[in-house]
């Protein structure tokens, strides 16, 4: 799949939350772009954000917890600073215990700048036995 038919792909899906997020001078790295470590804490904080509205007790509740399973990221253009980006998390597949959340990170003035895209799997699980519990009702609404 090329990048138009990913972009394309991605605007079938449910978009479930686009965040802003101010870039930091501190996010660059020695190559004076931001370092591609950052793109995933900008997909973390946008995912958080999110929870944070849809589970509202999604952190102490019913004892469940959200863990990243797997992340796929492409990188297609540097960041730099000063700027602002937009997280746009998509709901790509709903599974028994887990969630395949779509990403982009686009620019906040031109959205047609694609400087990431890619998707994590979030899988729900008990933390003292750590195995997977059935996804929140919350989330399953959200993606509905």
């Amino acid at each position: 799949m090329n990048d138009v038919t990913k972009t394309m792909a991605a605007a079938a899906l449910r978009k479930v939350a686009e965040i802003t997020i101010a870039l930091r001078w501190g996010d660059q790295d020695a190559f004076n772009h931001v370092n591609n470590a950052m793109y995933l804490r900008y997909l973390e904080e946008a995912r958080v954000r999110w929870l944070a509205d849809v589970v509202s007790d999604w952190d102490h509740g019913d004892g469940s917890k959200p863990i990243m399973a797997a992340v796929q990221a492409n990188y297609r253009r540097p960041l730099t600073w000063p700027g602002e980006i937009v997280v746009q998390l998509f709901c790509e597949k709903l599974g028994t215990s887990s969630i395949t959340i779509g990403h982009r990170i686009v620019d906040a003035r031109d959205t047609s700048l694609l400087y990431m895209d890619g998707n994590v799997v979030m899988v729900w699980i008990d933390p003292a036995t750590g195995k997977s519990t059935p996804l929140p009702d919350a989330i399953r609404a959200a993606c509905a």
